[in-house]
C-alpha cells in the first residue's frame, strides 16, 4: 500500500522519510520528491509498504505528528492532497 507524507522539511532526506517509516513494517520502496533547482526536498515523498497493516499502522502512529516545528499528514497516495 502506497502513502503521501505531507508537510515535511525542506531539509528532509530519504533517508530521514525511511527511517520515520521504517518501525511500522517493511518498506517496498521510499520517493521523496526533490526539487531540481535548490536540491531540497519539496515537501513530501511517498512511501510504499509491503503490506497493508503496516501502512495503516503508519498513518495511525505519523499522521499529525510534528516534525520541524510541522505536523506532517499521512494518508493512502490514491486520496487527494487536500
Amino acid at each position: 500500500m502506497e502513502l503521501r507524507v505531507l508537510n515535511l522539511p525542506k531539509s528532509f532526506t530519504r533517508q530521514e522519510l525511511i527511517a520515520l517509516c521504517k518501525p511500522h513494517g517493511a518498506i517496498a520502496s521510499c520517493d521523496l520528491v526533490m526539487d531540481p533547482k535548490s536540491g531540497l526536498s519539496k515537501g513530501f515523498g511517498f512511501v510504499t509498504f509491503r503490506d497493508a497493516d503496516a501502512a495503516q499502522a503508519a498513518i495511525t502512529a505519523l499522521h499529525g505528528k510534528k516534525i520541524g516545528g510541522s505536523k506532517i499528514r499521512v494518508k493512502p497516495a490514491d486520496q487527494p492532497a487536500a
